[in-house]
């Protein structure tokens, strides 16, 4: 059941427990975006390159285009997000996060954006520049 602002209230749903609500944030092959973010991302060393900020979803298709990738800073000052495109992540359960084959210095050197200048994603031009940036030809991320 949703309460006004279209998101899950627990307390107006008819399931009985907690037990049930774990089940909705997680099962083998789903998760919630809800628990996505603050999942860490390594790259194939298996070092840790920072965690998941948000994700961006297409409206119409509803598929996940971007992850936000937050990393340096302290204590959340100074934090840049980096969004790259979602199907260049792979969730890796040993490491109970994603692992993507890119070096950390590239992301560095990649479209990032702070909180106090949040790019404009409404007309498409942004994500067509992180896209061109690693590589990604239109048609490539619906996989």
């Amino acid at each position: 059941m949703s309460n006004t602002s279209g998101t899950f209230n627990p307390e107006r749903s008819a399931m009985p427990g907690h037990d049930d609500l774990v089940s909705l944030g997680e099962t083998r092959s789903l998760i919630a975006a809800s628990k996505v973010s603050g999942t860490h991302v390594y790259n194939r060393q298996g070092d840790s390159i920072g965690s998941i900020y948000d994700v961006m979803i297409d409206k119409r298709t509803g598929r996940v285009d971007y992850a936000i990738l937050s990393f340096g800073g302290f204590l959340g000052f100074g934090e840049h997000y980096h969004p790259l495109p979602w199907h260049l992540l792979n969730y890796d359960p040993r490491q109970g996060g994603y692992v993507v084959d890119v070096e950390r210095d590239r992301l560095e050197g990649g479209p990032s954006f702070a909180t106090s200048a949040v790019p404009d994603w409404s007309d498409g031009i942004y994500g067509q520049q992180v896209d061109q940036y690693y590589g990604i030809t239109p048609g490539m991320a619906a996989r």
